[in-house]
């Protein structure tokens, strides 16, 4: 994708390719008062796929606009494609993470209802708080670590692991942006 974009293997030119998409996305999305838009970069994965977008952005720090972005459109496609199995880790970690839950607002997590949530957050990410909208990512992937881990147990560690430190870093970028420092 880079490539076709003249940027080549200049890693300078790929970080500010990167950076300044994900701005563009976030600040048309923002701005635009039209469901239809909103809708178009919610399907975006739809669309371009989820390995244009990992090209792009997921080299990028975490704690950064398209490290955020990257985790929000990565977790829609989980929550999608595999959504009667994390309907079930999320199910099985709502005893653990109450608070979280709540946030989340997955209730009841049926795998319609996972699908449905996967999309209200991305599309909060455009209409409504920023903040909020990493926020209630990051409560997801705490509530979906828990269950998964009681679940599955040993086999589910290591995604128990990333989905806790995509939280942090989702909560982290949460107050980058109520700072407005998030970049």
């Amino acid at each position: 994708m880079l490539e076709l974009m003249g940027v080549g293997s200049d890693p300078i030119a790929q970080l500010h390719a990167a950076h300044e998409t994900a701005a563009v996305l976030l600040r048309t999305g923002r701005a635009a008062d039209d469901p239809a838009v909103t809708r178009r970069l919610v399907d975006l994965v739809d669309e371009i796929g989820l390995s244009t977008l990992a090209d792009l952005w997921s080299s990028r720090p975490p704690r950064s606009l398209p490290g955020a972005l990257w985790r929000l459109y990565f977790l829609r496609e989980w929550m999608r494609t595999d959504a009667p199995g994390v309907a079930r880790s999320y199910a099985a970690g709502v005893r653990f993470t109450e608070p979280n839950h709540v946030v989340a607002g997955i209730d009841p997590p049926r795998p319609d209802d996972v699908r449905r949530v996967a999309d209200d957050i991305l599309r909060g990410a455009f209409t409504g708080d920023f903040a909020v909208a990493l926020e209630r990512a990051a409560a997801f992937c705490l509530v979906a670590s828990a269950g998964g881990a009681d679940l599955e147990g040993s086999e589910w560690l290591l995604r128990s692991q990333r989905l806790q430190q995509m939280a942090s870093d989702l909560t982290a970028c949460a107050g980058l942006w109520r700072a407005g420092t998030l970049q």
